[in-house]
C-alpha cells in the first residue's frame, strides 16, 4: 500500500539558475555558461525524481519564485527559501511542512545518483527511525527527514565543511534518537564529480 501524499512532504531546495551564481566551484573549470547547462541538467533529474514521489511536493527556490519555468504547480507548491544560512533555511522550511504532515524529507539538486528508491526508502524507514539521513562524500548529507520537528540539528553547524554529517548525526544522538543511514552518494561540484556520470548535455 502507498503511504498518503497526504501524510508526506518532500522539500527541494533550489537555485535561481543564474548565469554565473550557480556551481560556482564547478565553473572555475568549465566556465559559467556550461556550468549553468549542468545544473539545468540536475534540475531536470532532481524534478524527475520528486514527480514519481507519492508526496506533498514543496519547491523552495534561493532568490526568487519562478511562475515561467518547467516546475508546474499543478506538482509543486512554490516557496521561497527563508532568510540566512542554510540551516536557518531548512530550519524554517520544515517547521512549515510539519504544520500539515507527519513525515518530511529534504532534497537538494546537486545529486547526480540519487534515484527514486532511495526517496522512496527514506520516507519508509521513517515508519521505523525518528531521522533518516543520506551521507555526501564531501562530509554533508544529499537528504535529511525526520518524523517530527527538531529543529536542533539545523542549529550551530558550520555549513559546506566535511563537519556537516558527524555534526548532525551527533545532534541526533543528543536527543537520543536512532537514525536510518542511507547510500552514500557523491553531489556534483567539481568537474570530475559531473564526468564520471557521463551525461550529454548540449
Amino acid at each position: 500500500m502507498n503511504p498518503s501524499s497526504s501524510t508526506q512532504a518532500l522539500l527541494i531546495f533550489i537555485k535561481n539558475a543564474t548565469l554565473g551564481k550557480v556551481k560556482t566551484r564547478l565553473a572555475q573549470t568549465v566556465g559559467d555558461q556550461r556550468a549553468l547547462k549542468i545544473y539545468k541538467a540536475l534540475l531536470q533529474h532532481t524534478k524527475a525524481i520528486a514527480l514519481t514521489t507519492p508526496a506533498t511536493r514543496l519547491l523552495f527556490y534561493s532568490e526568487t519564485i519562478n511562475e515561467n519555468d518547467d516546475w508546474s504547480r499543478d506538482d509543486f507548491q512554490k516557496l521561497l527559501q527563508h532568510d540566512g544560512d542554510l540551516g536557518m533555511r531548512m530550519k524554517a522550511a520544515f517547521a512549515t511542512a510539519f504544520q500539515q504532515h507527519e513525515k518530511v524529507v529534504i532534497i537538494g539538486s546537486d545529486c547526480a545518483s540519487l534515484n527514486p528508491a532511495i526517496v522512496q526508502q527514506a520516507f519508509e524507514q521513517l515508519d521505523h527511525f525518528p531521522f533518516v539521513i543520506g551521507p555526501a562524500l564531501d562530509g554533508g548529507y544529499y537528504l535529511l527527514g525526520m518524523n517530527s520537528y527538531q529543529p536542533s540539528l539545523f542549529e550551530d553547524i558550520v555549513w559546506s565543511t566535511a563537519q556537516v554529517l558527524p555534526t548532525t548525526i551527533a545532534k541526533m544522538k543528543a536527543l537520543q534518537q536512532s537514525y536510518y543511514c542511507l547510500p552514500t552518494l557523491s553531489d556534483i561540484d567539481y568537474e570530475a564529480d559531473w564526468e564520471k556520470y557521463g551525461w550529454e548535455i548540449e
